[in-house]
């Protein structure tokens, strides 16, 4: 006859106390990992300082389990306990920073200077390119390469809109075409410097700076005193400012011993009144962006004699130059007038032969 196996009531005693013990140990370690995950979870800051109660049943452990899941999370499976082939649970990786603001860019020194020159028009071109989403420019003139040179490079940079790395930084300052220092020193800055010069007539510009000086003082001397050494001798004072400025060819050899004419672009002051969509086309393909401002955004403003921004969008009025822009000349005698057109003739036909563009200013 078979023999039947034994069941657990036929154990002996001291296996049935082994089982017991085995069961009890089991649970007893299950309970006290459940109840470190719950003062982790729940506890707080005093929650390492308690102790946990041991279980004593199956029902106290699955009371316990129950308490560790109102925590919110689940309790992390204790070492070792991982089903075979399957890999521990990991921790979720931490949930991404929300997105800030957009950078605001940088301050950069600028790519492209307006160097020149006094009442060309220097004013008209950088309100103008500023409409250009790819510029921005600085609205004051920092005189840097002339009069603060001793500040240096970080005080300059300080000056100068922030720009995104699409954008052009560009700064006008109309004397620098006149100064002796300042090609070197844009050019120790940077050689890849792009220049902007605005030229015009240079009699009609020294009958316009001439109006601006009377502006601010009445009891300066007449224009023919300060043009001329010896009128009747023909004798031009060169070392008056007004006159000075308008020897467009005696400047730019100081700048063409620093910088080729691929990188000086020159802005016809008369073309930017008749043709400002036009000149302002060339500067755009002249600083390597898109063709923005064209036609549609000026008109001619017949009180002040010279085109104005059309509003925008996002402003409700068009923008014009300020009210030392525009202003009626005083009256000059013919004679002195034909007199400064001989004596820049010679100075205007180099200028043209060394850009290689006639402005027709005879």
């Amino acid at each position: 006859m078979a023999h039947r196996a034994p069941s657990g009531r036929g154990l002996a005693p001291s296996r049935r106390l082994a089982r017991r013990f085995l069961f009890l140990f089991t649970l007893s370690l299950s309970c006290s990992y459940l109840c470190y995950s719950l003062l982790c979870c729940c506890g707080g800051p005093a929650a390492p300082r308690a102790r946990c109660a041991p279980a004593r049943s199956a029902a106290a452990a699955k009371k316990l389990l129950q308490k560790s899941r109102s925590c919110g999370r689940a309790p992390a499976e204790p070492p070792g306990s991982a089903a075979p082939g399957r890999r521990p649970r990991e921790p979720p990786p931490p949930a991404a920073a929300p997105p800030g603001p957009p950078r605001p860019g940088a301050k950069r020194l600028p790519q492209a200077i307006v160097v020149g020159v006094k009442k060309g028009g220097t004013r008209a071109v950088l309100e103008f390119i500023r409409v250009h989403p790819d510029v921005r420019a600085l609205g004051t003139e920092p005189h840097f390469f002339d009069r603060n040179y001793d500040r240096g490079l970080e005080w300059y940079r300080s000056l100068m809109p922030r720009t995104l790395d699409s954008q052009i930084t560009v700064e006008k300052t109309p004397s620098y075409f006149v100064t002796k220092e300042a090609p070197r020193r844009i050019f120790n800055m940077s050689r890849d410097t792009k220049l902007i010069v605005v030229v015009r007539n240079p009699v009609t510009r020294a009958i316009s700076d001439y109006t601006q000086t009377l502006s601010k003082k009445p009891d300066i001397p007449t224009f023919e005193g300060l043009s001329f050494r010896n009128r009747s001798l023909g004798l031009v004072d060169t070392s008056w400012n007004a006159i000075r400025i308008g020897m467009y060819a005696v400047h730019l050899q100081s700048w063409l011993q620093y910088f080729p004419l691929s990188q000086i672009h020159f802005v016809s002051g008369e073309k930017l009144i008749t043709d400002p969509a036009g000149e302002m086309g060339k500067v755009q393909d002249f600083l390597g962006i898109k063709r923005v401002i064209t036609d549609k955004h000026f008109y001619f403003n017949k009180t002040k004699g010279f085109p104005c921004l059309k509003k925008t969008e996002s402003s409700g009025l068009p923008r014009c130059l300020g009210k030392s822009k525009g202003r009626t000349h005083v009256q000059i005698d013919p004679e002195v007038i034909e007199q400064l057109r001989d004596f820049y003739r010679p100075y205007n036909i180099k200028f043209y032969e060394t850009v290689g563009q006639d402005f027709r200013w005879e």
